[in-house]
C-alpha cells in the first residue's frame, strides 16, 4: 500500500514538472514573453535578473545617417512613438537642405510603412503628400523607398548613429550657426545653453523659439514661432524636434503646425 502511495507521487510531481516545461516552451522565449518570473520560476531570484538578457529596441527607433540613390546625404530619426523626421540635402552638396520628410509610421518584424508621409520640399516643389515603406534591423540599419503622389520615388540606405542612446546636453548644443539653404538663403540660428533660441534668414524670416531635452535619446523638442516677413502673413507657434552631430558640428532641427501646412527647416553648422 505504502509503495502504490509513494508511485501516485512520483507521477503526480513528473506531471507537474512536464507541465512547467510546456508552458515555458524554452528559457529564452520565457524572457521574451515578459512572464519569466511567473511561469518559469525556480532558479532566478532578485540577485540574479542583472545577469539576464535585457530587453532590446525592437522598432527603427533611433538616429539614421546615410545617402539616398540619388545622391543625397540624409539624417534623421524614428521616434518611440513612430514618428519620423529625415532631412535631405541636395544632390551632391551635404551642407544645403533641401527638404524635409516627416511622418508616422509602424514597426513589425524588421519592415517599416507609412501612409501619411509629407515632404516640404526647398527646391521648388513645395508640400507633398507620400508613402513610405522600408526594412530596418534593429540598432543597425534603415533602409526605405518613398514614393511621392507625383509618381516619383526616393530610396535611402542608412546606418544606426550610436549617439543615439546619448543623453541631450544643451551647453553641448549652445552655440550660434548658419545655414544655407536650396532656395540660395541663408539662415542663422543663435541658442543659448536654457535652449532659448533666435533666428532670421537673408528673406527676412525671423523666429524665436526654445529647446528642450526629450525624456529619451538624443533628441530635443523644439517651439518655433514664425513672427512674420517671408515667413508668414502673421506669427504663428510650430513643434517638432531638433537634434546635433557632435561629429559634424550640425544642427537639425524642423518644425511643423498641426495641420502640417507651415514648417520651419533648419540644418546649420557651429560658427
Amino acid at each position: 500500500m505504502r509503495l502504490n502511495w509513494m508511485n501516485s507521487l512520483r507521477g503526480i510531481l513528473a506531471i507537474g514538472l512536464m507541465s512547467g516545461v510546456v508552458a515555458c516552451g524554452s528559457l529564452a522565449n520565457c524572457f521574451n514573453s515578459g512572464f519569466a518570473s511567473v511561469a518559469c520560476g525556480g532558479g532566478y531570484g532578485d540577485r540574479d535578473s542583472s545577469s539576464l538578457p535585457q530587453p532590446t529596441t525592437t522598432s527603427a527607433e533611433g538616429r539614421w545617417t546615410g545617402t539616398t540613390s540619388t545622391g543625397r546625404a540624409v539624417a534623421g530619426l524614428v521616434l518611440e512613438d513612430g514618428s519620423y523626421w529625415l532631412f535631405y540635402t541636395a544632390r551632391d552638396n551635404p551642407n544645403i537642405l533641401a527638404e524635409l520628410v516627416q511622418g508616422t509610421g509602424t514597426s513589425h518584424s524588421g519592415s517599416f510603412g507609412s501612409s501619411n508621409t509629407r515632404a516640404f520640399n526647398l527646391e521648388g516643389a513645395g508640400i507633398r503628400a507620400a508613402t513610405m515603406r522600408g526594412r530596418y534591423v534593429p540598432n543597425k540599419s534603415f533602409d526605405a523607398t518613398i514614393a511621392y503622389v507625383t509618381g516619383e520615388t526616393e530610396s535611402f540606405t542608412s546606418s544606426y548613429d550610436a549617439d543615439s542612446g546619448s543623453a541631450p546636453n544643451l551647453t553641448l548644443v549652445a552655440g550660434s550657426y548658419v545655414g544655407l539653404r536650396a532656395d540660395n538663403h541663408t539662415a542663422t540660428v543663435t541658442m543659448d545653453a536654457a535652449g532659448t533660441i533666435s533666428g532670421h534668414s537673408t528673406d527676412d524670416c525671423t523666429v524665436v523659439g526654445t529647446l528642450s531635452p526629450r525624456a529619451k535619446g538624443n533628441v530635443f523638442h523644439t517651439s518655433m514661432t514664425l513672427e512674420g516677413g517671408a515667413c508668414r502673413q502673421g506669427p504663428e507657434t510650430l513643434t517638432g524636434v531638433a537634434f546635433y552631430d557632435a561629429t559634424t558640428n550640425r544642427l537639425y532641427s524642423a518644425a511643423l503646425n498641426p495641420a502640417r501646412t507651415s514648417s520651419f527647416i533648419f540644418l546649420g553648422t557651429k560658427q
